[in-house]
Parts: C-alpha cells; structure tokens; sequence
C-alpha cells in the first residue's frame, strides 16, 4: 500500500479484557502517573485517532494536558496538540462535542460517502469531512494513506474497541501500548478490547513483546507488531 504514518495503539483494560463497564458511568483503568506517560505520547504524534462510539459516550478533549509540553510543541512549530481524527459510519456526531470545540488543532472525521453530505452539514467549519467509499465501514487503510497525505507521520490510535479491531485485522499497527489495570469487570456487555476477525497474530505467528514497565498498580506491555517499531520512540 501507499505510505502511511507509524501507527501505536495505545489502550487499557481490566485483567479479564473489557476496554470499560456496561455502566454509564466511565470505568477509571489506570492510574495518574499512566496518564501522564499517556500524555507525553500524545505530544510526541501528529494525530490521535478515536471512533465516533468514544466520541460520543466519552467525550474526549483528545488535547496535550501539559503546558510544557504544549510549549515544546508550539516551539517546533506545531499546534499545541495534535490534529484530531474520527471514523464514523452514519455521521451520527454532534458538533457540540469536545472533540470538535476545544483545542486549536485541525479535526478530521472519516466516512462513507452515503453519509459525508450531510455530515458536512452538520458540523459545518468544525471539522473536515472525508469519504473514503461508497458505503459500509470506513475504509481504515484509505484513512491512513490519506493522513499520510496530510502530513500525518506519526499517529496514535486510542479506541474504543471496533478502531482497535480494525487497525490490527487490517495489518495496520506497528505498535501496541497496553495498560492492564488490576481489576475484573466480569460482565459480558461491557465492551471488549477488540471484536471477532482474521489478526496477523495468532498461535503460529505470535506479536513480539518488546517491554514489560510497573506503572503504580497497573502493566504497561509494549508490542512490536511489525518491522517499523521504533524502540526508542516513547515508552
């Protein structure tokens, strides 16, 4: 395929792989110190990556938390937080969301064409909209080739689970940072860490893991999923 950015993956979930609970209220995983580590490496990317489902259940601002690493980004001439990326498949996304009202940085929302005319609609000069096929699922590796023509060399995807599931069935990650926090959900209709499908990596073809760091109470894993890991970078 075309070129595309360094893609990391970077998620938590409980000891028995649930992502969150089924609750409404939002099941806190890691720790202060994760999120800091969590927030140097979003001052280290060009993008970070969210589906629509997160942007709607979690509300995420997605911005650098750090004034001085904002600082250090403004000094090299970037925005002080990266460019703010979605996938969605009906458009169904409001632009009073955080993720389209706060922070400086561009946002860019991923649909199919079905649903881009009226997306565009919608969310007006909030955010750029593009469609990457007639209908259906977003097309995650037309996403990708397109980021990296927007200049995006360095992107993190952060969930929830379906993105995480198509990224890596789609032989898309380079790497994946996961948090285990040192807790059971134990319900089955909370979300998962990924959904059903065909990975790269199975019992014949296991992921490489490249660190194992205590973070407080919880485990951070490091895996090189493919020849691009960058061992230096992050971490």
């Amino acid at each position: 395929m075309a070129d595309r950015p360094y893609t990391l993956l970077s998620c938590g979930m409980s000891v028995d792989g649930y992502l969150d609970s089924a609750g409404n209220e939002r099941l806190r995983l890691s720790n202060a110190a994760d999120f800091d580590r969590v927030d140097a490496e979003r001052a280290r990317v060009d993008a970070i990556l969210v589906g629509a489902a997160t942007v709607r259940n979690d509300d995420p601002r997605l911005l650098v938390r750090s004034p001085a690493r904002r600082a250090e980004r403004t000094a090299r001439g970037l925005p002080p937080s990266p460019v703010k990326v979605t996938l969605t498949r009906h458009g169904n996304l409001a632009p009073t969301a955080a993720f389209f009202t706060t922070g400086t940085c561009e946002k860019v929302v991923y649909c199919p064409s079905s649903s881009a005319e009226c997306l565009r609609a919608r969310l007006g000069p909030a955010a750029t909209v593009v469609d990457t096929c007639p209908d259906g699922d977003v097309d995650v590796a037309a996403v990708a080739e397109d980021l990296s023509v927007r200049g995006i060399d360095r992107l993190m995807v952060e969930g929830g689970g379906t993105v995480l599931t198509q990224f890596l069935t789609a032989g898309l990650a380079d790497e994946l940072q996961l948090v285990v926090a040192p807790l059971f959900v134990g319900d089955s209709r909370a979300p998962r860490l990924v959904g059903d499908g065909c990975f790269p990596w199975h019992a014949e073809r296991r992921a490489h893991l490249a660190q194992v760091r205590q973070i407080g109470d919880v485990a951070l894993l490091r895996y090189a999923l493919s020849e691009r890991f960058c061992a230096e970078c992050g971490a």
